[in-house]
C-alpha cells in the first residue's frame, strides 16, 4: 500500500512537471499575448504555492527545457527574498550549497540559466551576510566557495580534459587508418562525434573568460603548459590535416576548426625553436589545402579556412612566416586564393573579412620585418588591391541587372574592408594610384558621355554612377591609411591627383542635382570629404605639401582657404538639395560641425571670412535649407540634426560676434519669428496641434545647439536675455500641454537644462542682478510642472517606461543638479524670504524618485548617473532638506547608495560614495555636537539621528560593502572608497571590529595573525575626527592596507559543502 501511494505522488509530480514545463514555453516562447498572460498568471499561482521550493528542484533535477530551470532559479531567489515569512537559516545555506553543486555538475547550462543560478547564489549571499550561525558569518565565505568550484574545475581542465582529448585523437586515427563506411549512418555520426569532442576540447575556456565572438581573429586558445607534448608532436597537426583530405565535405569544415584552434595556441607554448617547426608543419598544411582546393566550393570549409589563413598572421609575426621554407610558394598560393575569391564576390561574403585582415596585417608589418629573407608582398598586395577593387566594380552591374542586395547599403561592412583595404593600398601605392587614376578616368568619361548622349538608358548610368561610387569611397580610404605608413612627397602628390578628380566628379554631379541625384555616391563623397579633412586639413601637413601644389595646378585650388571654400560649398549645397535625406543631412552637418570645432584655431577664423559662411550665418532658414522647413510628415525626432547645425553656427558667429548686439539679433531673426508664430498659435483656443509642436521643437532643438556653442560669459548672456523673461512662457506652457507626448518634451527639458548649465562659468550675473534666482524659479517651475503632470499618468508599460517617463525624469534630475550645482543663486534666500521654489523643485524630486523602482535606477545607465549626480550635490549643499524627509524616503534613498556602491559603472559608484561621505560626516557632526555643551539641535536633525539609530544595519551594510569591495574586488577608486569608510568606522566601532575579527578568523591560521596586523595598521595613528588632515593619513594607510592584504590572502584556500537544499 506504502509502494502504492508513493509511486502516485511520483506520478503526480512528473504530471505537474510536465504542466509547468508547457506553461514555461507559453510564456517565453509563445507570440500570443492571451496565452502569455494565463502561463504568466498560472505561473504566478506557482509561484505562491506551499511546495514550490521542492517543485523547483524538481524542475532543476528532471527539466527537460531550459525555460523550466530558469523558472526554478527566478522562483527561488524570490522565496529567499521575502521578509514575510522568510525561509530558515538552515534551509537558505542548503539552497545557497545546491546551487553551487548543481553549476559544479551541469557544465553544460544554457548560459541564461547559469546567470540565474548565479544571480541567485550572489543574491542569498548578500541577504545573509549578518546572519549567525554558533558565532559563524555562514555567508561571508564565499571567496572559498567560489576558490573550491573553481578548483575542481581546474582539475577537470588539468587531468581529465587532456586525456579525453588525447584519446579524441587516438580514436580519430584508428578511424583514418580503416576504410569506414561514412555513408553509413552510424559511422558518420560517429565520426562526427568524435571531431565535435576534438573541437570541444580545443575550444575549452582554460583561463575562465569566454572569448569575445567579436573579436574572432584576435582569439590565442591558452592551451596548458601539462598539453605541450600533444603540439610538439607533428602527428598531432598532421592528423588533422590527413583528415581534412580523407572525409567527406560535409564533416571536414570540423575540422578545419579544430586547425583553427591549433593554429591560434599561445606563442608561449613553445620556445622559438619549437614554435618556428610547428609553424612549418602548418604552413606546409595549410600549402597542401591550397594545392588541393576541391572541398574549397563548400561554403562552410571555405569560411572555416579563411579563418585558418587569417590565424597565421595573428599568431605569428611577418619575421617567422618569411623563414618557413615553403613562404614563396605558400605566400603566391595564398595571394592567388585571395584573388580568386574577391572576384567571386557573391560567394561566402562574410568569410571575406578574414582574408583581408590577413592582407591588412602583413601590409602593415612591412616596415617593421627584420628578417633578410624576402617577403614578397610587393609583388602580392598590388594583385590584392586589384582584386578588391575590379571586383567590386564588375558587382555594380550584375547586383542592379538581377536585383541583388547591394553590400553599398550596409554601411558597417563596406567601412570595415575600406579600413582593412586602406593599410593594404598604402603598400606599393604607386601602383594603387595608378590603378584607381586609370579605373577612375574610364568610369568618369563614361558616364560623361551617358550624361551628354540622348540615347542613354537610366540603367547605363545607374551603373556608372554604382562604380563611381565605389571608386570615390576607396581613394577616401587610401588617402585615409597615409597614417599608417611615413609618407613621401611622391605620394601625396599622387592623393592629389586623386583629390583632383574626385572634386571634379563632384562639380558635375553638383550641376545635375537639379535634376537627378545620387545617394549612394553622395554618401560615398562625405566618406571621402571625412578622410580628406582628417588627413590635410589642419596642422596635419605641411601647407606645402605637394598634394596643395597639384590642387593649385588642376583646380586653381592655391591655399588651405580655397579648399575650405570647396568644404564649405559643398556642405550648403547638401543642405540645399538633399535636407529631406536623413543620412546625407546628418552626415554633412557633421562635416560641419568638425571643422567648426577650429582645431588649430587659425583653421575656424579662416572658415568665418568665407563668404558661404557668412551666407549660412545670414541666411539659416527654410527657405535656403529645406531640414529646418515644418511643414513636412516626418517624425519629431528626425530634426537632431537641427542641434548639430545650430552647434556648429553658433561656434562660427563666436568668432568675430564680441560684445556686438546688434550682429546676435540679426542673427536670430529666424528663430525670434519661429517663437512669435508658436506664441501666436497658443495664445489661440484652436490651433493646429502638430504645426505648434512641430515648429516648438525645431525650434528649441536649434536654441539648444547655440546654447551649448555659446560657452562665454559675453555671448551666453546675449542668448539668455534674449530668451528670459519674453520666451520663458512659451516653453513652460509646452510643458502643461503636451506632458505625456515626450517627443516634444524631452527637447524642451533638454533645452533648459542646457540654459541652466553653469558651462565654463557662462553663467555670471551682475551683484546687483535678480536673474540667477528668477532663473531657479523658471528651472523649478518647469521641474515642478512636468513632474506632478507626468505622475498621473500612472502605470507604464515596461517597454515604454523609458521612452514616456524615465527619459524626461532623467532630464530633470540633470537639469536639478546643474542649477543646485552652477554657483549663481545663494538658495539661502528662498526660505528667508518665504519663496518656496526651491522646497517646490525638491519635494517634485522626491515624489519622482520614489516612483522608480531600485532596479531601474541602475538598469538605465543615464538615468543612473543623473539621479547619483543630483544626489551628491544634495548631500553635500542641502543635506538640512535629506535630514529632514520622512523615515522611508531616507532609506529608499540610503538603499540606493548601498546598491549604487557594487555599481559596475564608476562613475555611478564615485558619486554614491561621495553621497555617503557627505552623510556620514553630518551624522558624526550631529553626534558629535549632542555630546558637547552646544545649543539644542533643530528637530529635523533629531529625527533623522533617530531614524539612523533605529535602522543601524543600513549603515553597518554600507560598512561591510565598502570594506569587501576594498579587500577583496579589484577597486578602481579606491580614494573615493576611502572617504566615507573612515566615517563609517568611527560610527560602528563595535560592529567594525566584529567585521575585523570575522575577517580575520576566516583566513587560514597560519595568516590571522598578518591579517589582524593588516588591520592594526590601518587605524594607526587615527585620530577620532573627520578633519582634512585625519582623512588623508586614513586614506594613506587604507594604500598599504590594501596592498598587504591582497599578498597575504594570494594562497588562501577556502572549503564549501554541497547538500540537498531540501533537507
Amino acid at each position: 500500500m506504502l509502494l502504492v501511494c508513493v509511486c502516485v505522488c511520483v506520478c503526480v509530480c512528473v504530471c505537474g512537471l510536465a504542466q509547468l514545463e508547457i506553461l514555461c514555453k507559453q510564456l517565453y516562447e509563445t507570440t500570443d499575448t492571451a496565452v502569455r498572460h494565463q502561463a504568466e498568471k498560472a505561473l504566478v499561482e506557482f509561484t505562491n504555492s506551499p511546495d514550490c521550493l521542492s517543485k523547483c528542484q524538481l524542475l532543476l533535477e528532471r527539466g527537460s527545457s531550459s525555460y523550466s530551470q530558469l523558472l526554478a532559479a527566478t522562483c527561488l531567489s524570490k522565496l529567499v527574498s521575502r521578509t514575510s515569512n522568510p525561509l530558515p537559516l538552515e534551509q537558505r545555506i542548503d539552497i545557497r550549497n545546491y546551487v553551487l553543486n548543481y553549476l559544479a555538475t551541469r557544465p553544460k547550462l544554457a548560459a541564461f540559466v547559469t546567470q540565474a543560478l548565479i544571480q541567485l547564489y550572489a543574491r542569498i549571499t548578500k541577504l545573509g551576510w549578518f546572519d549567525c550561525q554558533k558565532d559563524d558569518y555562514v555567508f561571508r565565505n564565499v571567496i572559498g566557495d567560489v576558490t573550491r568550484f573553481l578548483q575542481v574545475r581546474a582539475v577537470m581542465v588539468d587531468s581529465s580534459l587532456f586525456d579525453i582529448f588525447t584519446l579524441s585523437c587516438n580514436l580519430l586515427k584508428q578511424a583514418s587508418g580503416k576504410n569506414l563506411n561514412l555513408n553509413d549512418e552510424s559511422q558518420h555520426g560517429l565520426l562526427m562525434q568524435l571531431l565535435k569532442l576534438s573541437y570541444n576540447c580545443l575550444n575549452y575556456d582554460f583561463i575562465g573568460t569566454s572569448t569575445d565572438e567579436s573579436s574572432d581573429d584576435l582569439c590565442t586558445v591558452q592551451i596548458p603548459t601539462s598539453w605541450r607534448s600533444a603540439f610538439l608532436d607533428s602527428s598531432t597537426l598532421q592528423l588533422f590535416f590527413n583528415l581534412y583530405h580523407s572525409i567527406p565535405p560535409s564533416l571536414s569544415p570540423l575540422v578545419l576548426s579544430c586547425l583553427v584552434q591549433i593554429a591560434s595556441v599561445r606563442r608561449s607554448l613553445f620556445n622559438n625553436a619549437e614554435r618556428a617547426k610547428f609553424l612549418s608543419h602548418l604552413v606546409d598544411g595549410v600549402k597542401r589545402i591550397l594545392a588541393n582546393p576541391q572541398c574549397l566550393p563548400d561554403p562552410n570549409n571555405y569560411h572555416e579556412f579563411c579563418r585558418l589563413l587569417a590565424r597565421l598572421k595573428s599568431n605569428y609575426q611577418l619575421g617567422e612566416l618569411v623563414k618557413v621554407e615553403n613562404y614563396p610558394e605558400v605566400i603566391r598560393l595564398i595571394a592567388n586564393f585571395t584573388v580568386t575569391s574577391l572576384q567571386h564576390w557573391e560567394f561566402a561574403p562574410n568569410s571575406v573579412h578574414y582574408l583581408l585582415s590577413l592582407w591588412q596585417r602583413l601590409a602593415a608589418s612591412v616596415p617593421y620585418v627584420k628578417a633578410t629573407e624576402p617577403h614578397l608582398l610587393e609583388t602580392y598586395t598590388p594583385e590584392v588591391t586589384k582584386a578588391y577593387i575590379t571586383s567590386r566594380l564588375e558587382s555594380v552591374h550584375v547586383i542592379l541587372r538581377d536585383g541583388l542586395e547591394d553590400p553599398l547599403d550596409d554601411a558597417g561592412l563596406v567601412q570595415q574592408q575600406l579600413d582593412q583595404l586602406s593599410t593594404i593600398g598604402r603598400c606599393e601605392y604607386e601602383k594603387t594610384c595608378a590603378l584607381l587614376v586609370q579605373l577612375f578616368d574610364q568610369a568618369a568619361q563614361t558616364y560623361q558621355e551617358l550624361l551628354q548622349s540622348t540615347n542613354s538608358s537610366a540603367m547605363d548610368i545607374t551603373v556608372q554612377e554604382g562604380r563611381l561610387t565605389w571608386l570615390v569611397y576607396i581613394i577616401g580610404a587610401v588617402i585615409g591609411g597615409r597614417v599608417s605608413f611615413a609618407s613621401t612627397d611622391e605620394q601625396d602628390a599622387m592623393d592629389g591627383e586623386l583629390v583632383c578628380r574626385v572634386l571634379q566628379l563632384m562639380n558635375l554631379t553638383d550641376s545635375r542635382l537639379a535634376q537627378a541625384g545620387n545617394e549612394r555616391l553622395e554618401l560615398a563623397m562625405l566618406s571621402f570629404f571625412e578622410q580628406f579633412r582628417k588627413i590635410y586639413i589642419g596642422d596635419q601637413v605641411q601647407k606645402s605639401s605637394k598634394l596643395y601644389r597639384r590642387l593649385s595646378e588642376v583646380l586653381g585650388l592655391n591655399d588651405e582657404t580655397m579648399v575650405l571654400s570647396v568644404f564649405i560649398g559643398k556642405i550648403i549645397t547638401n543642405l540645399k538639395y538633399w535636407g529631406q535625406c536623413e543620412p546625407i543631412t546628418s552626415k554633412t552637418l557633421q562635416l560641419l560641425n568638425d571643422l567648426s570645432l577650429g582645431y588649430p584655431s587659425c583653421l575656424v577664423r579662416k572658415l568665418v571670412k568665407l563668404s558661404a559662411v557668412q551666407f549660412m550665418l545670414n541666411n539659416h532658414t527654410s527657405e535656403h535649407f529645406s531640414f529646418l522647413g515644418v511643414n513636412n510628415q516626418s517624425n519629431l525626432s528626425d530634426m537632431r540634426c537641427r542641434t548639430t547645425f545650430y552647434t556648429a553656427l553658433g561656434r562660427l558667429l563666436m568668432v568675430d560676434l564680441g560684445e556686438d548686439e546688434d550682429q546676435f539679433e540679426q542673427f536670430m531673426l529666424p528663430l525670434t519669428a519661429a517663437f512669435e508664430a508658436v506664441a501666436q498659435m497658443l495664445s489661440t483656443n484652436t490651433f493646429n496641434e502638430q504645426e505648434a509642436k512641430r515648429t516648438l521643437v525645431g525650434l528649441v532643438r536649434d536654441l539648444r545647439g547655440i546654447a551649448f556653442a555659446f560657452n562665454a560669459k559675453t555671448s551666453f548672456m546675449m542668448l539668455f536675455d534674449w530668451i528670459y523673461p519674453t520666451y520663458m512662457p512659451i516653453l513652460q506652457r509646452a510643458i502643461e500641454l503636451w506632458y505625456h507626448d515626450p517627443a516634444c518634451t524631452t527637447p524642451v527639458l533638454k533645452l533648459m537644462a542646457e540654459l541652466v548649465h553653469n558651462r565654463s562659468q557662462r553663467l555670471q550675473f551682475d551683484v546687483s542682478s535678480p536673474n540667477g534666482i528668477l532663473l531657479f524659479r523658471e528651472t523649478s517651475k518647469m521641474i515642478t510642472t512636468y513632474g506632478n503632470r507626468i505622475l498621473t499618468l500612472g502605470e507604464v508599460p515596461k517597454d515604454q517606461v523609458y521612452g514616456v517617463k524615465l527619459k524626461g525624469v532623467s532630464v530633470c534630475f540633470a537639469m536639478l543638479k546643474a542649477v543646485l550645482s552652477g554657483n549663481y543663486v545663494n538658495f539661502g534666500v528662498f526660505r528667508l524670504y518665504g519663496d518656496d521654489a526651491l522646497d517646490n523643485a525638491l519635494q517634485t524630486f522626491i515624489k519622482l524618485l520614489l516612483s522608480i523602482p531600485h532596479s531601474d535606477l541602475l538598469d538605465y545607465p543615464k538615468l543612473s548617473q543623473s539621479f547619483y549626480s543630483l544626489l551628491e550635490v544634495l548631500t553635500q549643499d542641502h543635506m538640512n532638506f535629506i535630514a529632514s524627509l520622512e523615515p522611508h524616503v531616507v532609506m529608499y534613498i540610503l538603499s540606493s547608495i548601498s546598491e549604487g556602491l557594487t555599481a559596475l559603472d564608476t562613475m555611478v559608484c564615485t558619486g554614491c560614495c561621495s553621497s555617503l561621505d557627505h552623510i556620514v560626516t553630518y551624522l558624526f557632526k550631529q553626534l558629535s555636537r549632542s555630546t558637547k555643551k552646544r545649543p539644542a539641535p533643530m528637530a529635523t536633525d533629531d529625527r533623522f539621528l533617530h531614524i539612523m539609530q533605529q535602522h543601524p544595519e543600513m549603515i553597518q551594510q554600507m560598512l561591510s560593502t565598502v570594506l569587501n569591495i576594498i579587500i577583496f574586488e579589484d577597486c578602481r577608486n579606491q580614494w573615493s572608497m576611502s572617504r566615507p569608510l573612515l566615517g563609517l568606522i568611527l560610527l560602528n566601532e563595535k560592529y567594525f571590529a566584529d567585521l575585523r575579527n570575522s575577517i580575520v578568523n576566516s583566513q587560514p591560521p597560519e595568516k590571522q595573525q598578518a591579517m589582524h596586523l593588516c588591520f592594526e595598521n590601518l587605524m594607526e595613528g587615527i585620530e577620532r575626527n573627520l578633519l582634512t588632515k585625519n582623512r588623508d593619513r586614513f586614506t594613506q594607510n587604507l594604500s598599504v592596507f590594501r596592498r598587504e592584504v591582497n599578498d597575504s590572502m594570494k594562497n588562501s584556500t577556502y572549503g564549501v559543502n554541497s547538500n540537498d537544499m531540501m533537507s
